[in-house]
């Protein structure tokens, strides 16, 4: 059975149904609007409008009051005011349950509004362009948001809709249930309402926060002062670093670019927390090379690395023999499409996870054989963010507050030869190479590298000599010959010994960013041992 709108009737003692009689609808981004709005119109919702978007709908046809006519006031100050108005705001607020509420809203003749359809002006993509500070100001929302507040602040009564893509779902509720949406949908809506407003609010302040004075909007400090910043839940996980710890997975609600809280998962058990620091840790330094390139990471840092011309299986096995050991349960990046013979190699051992920009059917058909491993599809490597976004933070927190600081980005461009032998050009590709690779590292870094590979990786020790000695003892459990290889520290060395360590163990070339007070010594060594050295003017720790 039918009501006169072509909707089925539902039990007037269905609980928590709300009707929708009636709409106002003012939005910026205007995808799907005219569509939306016929499809209320088509089951009877009254639609309120403002300007542009009342002629978008009328020119599409809808049936549309010109909020103008409602209020009995016009559109002014250039559009600044238009739905800051009791009819409105009344409409929006009152409790319908409330019998002061309704006997007000009676007497100064006030409909109710049982939805309100609104999106904001393009604050965060007026501020991405370079704009003045007036252009900023006048892209500051203020009748949206207080709209959007009401409508979610009265969601027992009026829902609020501020994201299109909810448009086809709405639409889908209210014909099955005769033009009623459901309190937990009102409630889900409202809640996007908050977060919305909440994440807006925080970009205007970050960026006002990060101009010194009105007059001087070239003169933009780096870092705001205050900051604030919202994530959105992905999903929560089984514990964090260790079983008894709770841990859960967010990705940034805006501006992050495209990063790893946007792959997808393919196959494979669930993704712990420290699976993401190591999936985080792969994907980014394979994302350092053009050419096809592998890296195997355990424990946060990579215990293999190389790239190839001979094929992406070729780099993969080149990494693995560096060290087939820590391998064991790691984590491979791959910066190119997955292909079978790949895979092929991969599952002969045992590893946790494989994160790469595409996979062939054959490789996903080779993978299926080992169903707790984890696939990860990160999807094409171009406009992939190292810091989860153009102009972003690097974030640490700390006990009672937060570190930011830019991200560690700068390549080495200006090299400076500081020995009386320059480094030839193989010499050079490996240097580049391991600098890459050191950087991903964590401090105290030491890389010997070769031919486009990692021959041994000393990670993490308190003394920069006990790194290089590691990075040795490295190559030599993996029966790798460090003889030729170059080296990459990622801070300067304070003494000569790790020059004479490298020296006894053949470097011919070393790459770090100099700066000590002992550099002449240092120097003193390479040259004495007929070691090239080149200084970066750049330091890269990781802590």
């Amino acid at each position: 059975m039918e009501n006169g709108a072509g909707l089925p009737h539902i039990s007037p003692t269905e609980s928590l149904m709300k009707k929708i009689r009636r709409a106002i609808i003012s939005v910026t981004d205007k995808t799907g609007v005219a569509e939306f709005a016929k499809e209320l119109s088509s089951i009877g919702v009254e639609i309120i409008s403002t300007g542009g978007t009342a002629e978008l709908l009328t020119k599409a046809g809808i049936n549309v009051i010109p909020i103008s006519s409602y209020t009995g006031f016009p559109e002014m100050l250039d559009g600044r005011l238009k739905t800051l108005h009791p009819k409105i705001h009344g409409g929006i607020l009152g409790i319908r349950s409330n019998t002061a509420h309704q006997k007000d809203m009676a007497a100064h003749g006030i409909l109710p509004i049982d939805m309100v359809v609104v999106n904001l002006y393009a604050f965060e993509k007026t501020i991405a362009k370079r704009c003045s500070l007036e252009d900023a100001i006048e892209n500051i929302d203020i009748g949206g948001p207080t709209m959007m507040r009401s409508a979610a602040k009265n969601y027992s009564d009026v829902a609020a809709v501020v994201d299109p893509e909810d448009y086809a779902a709405i639409i889908g509720e209210l014909r099955e249930k005769a033009g009623c949406l459901a309190l937990s949908t009102r409630f889900r809506l409202a809640k996007k309402v908050f977060q919305l407003t909440a994440r807006y609010d925080a970009a205007i302040s970050n960026y006002l926060g990060s101009v010194p004075d009105a007059a001087r909007i070239d003169a933009a400090k780096k870092f705001p002062d205050t900051f604030t910043v919202q994530f959105e839940k992905v999903q929560d996980l089984r514990y964090g670093e260790n079983p008894h710890q709770s841990a859960a997975f967010y990705r940034r609600s805006c501006g992050a670019g495209k990063g790893l809280a946007d792959a997808k998962q393919l196959q494979g058990k669930e993704l712990s927390y420290n699976n993401i620091l190591d999936l985080n840790a792969a994907i980014t330094l394979a994302a350092e090379f053009h050419e096809n390139a592998a890296v195997i990471v355990k424990h946060n840092n990579p215990c293999g690395v190389a790239e190839s011309k001979d094929g992406l299986r070729a780099a993969y096995e080149t990494a693995y023999s560096t060290d087939k050991t820590s391998a064991f349960g790691g984590i491979v990046g791959l910066n190119k499409k997955c292909t079978k013979d790949v895979a092929e190699a991969l599952t002969r051992i045992f590893l946790e996870a494989v994160i790469a920009p595409g996979y062939e059917e054959d490789a996903l058909k080779v993978f299926e054989a080992k169903k707790n491993l984890r696939v990860i599809d990160i999807g094409l490597m171009d406009g992939f963010c190292r810091g989860g976004g153009v102009n972003d933070y690097d974030m640490k927190r700390v006990s009672g507050g937060l570190l930011l600081q830019t991200v560690d980005a700068e390549s080495a461009s200006d090299l400076k030869t500081v020995t009386s032998r320059a480094p030839n050009e193989r010499e050079l590709g490996d240097l580049l190479f391991a600098w890459n690779v050191c950087r991903h590292v964590k401090s105290n870094a030491i890389i010997l590298a070769k031919s486009g590979r990692t021959v041994g990786i000393g990670a993490g020790q308190m003394s920069r000599v006990d790194s290089t000695r590691i990075a040795f003892m490295k190559a030599k459990d993996a029966a790798l010959d460090a003889a030729g290889s170059t080296l990459a520290s990622d801070a300067f060395f304070p003494f000569r010994d790790n020059v004479d360590i490298a020296a006894e163990h053949g470097i011919t070339a070393i790459i770090q960013p100099g700066g000590s007070i002992k550099d002449e010594e240092v120097i003193k060594a390479a040259n004495d041992h007929g070691i090239a050295m080149v200084f970066t003017g750049i330091r890269h720790f990781k802590h």
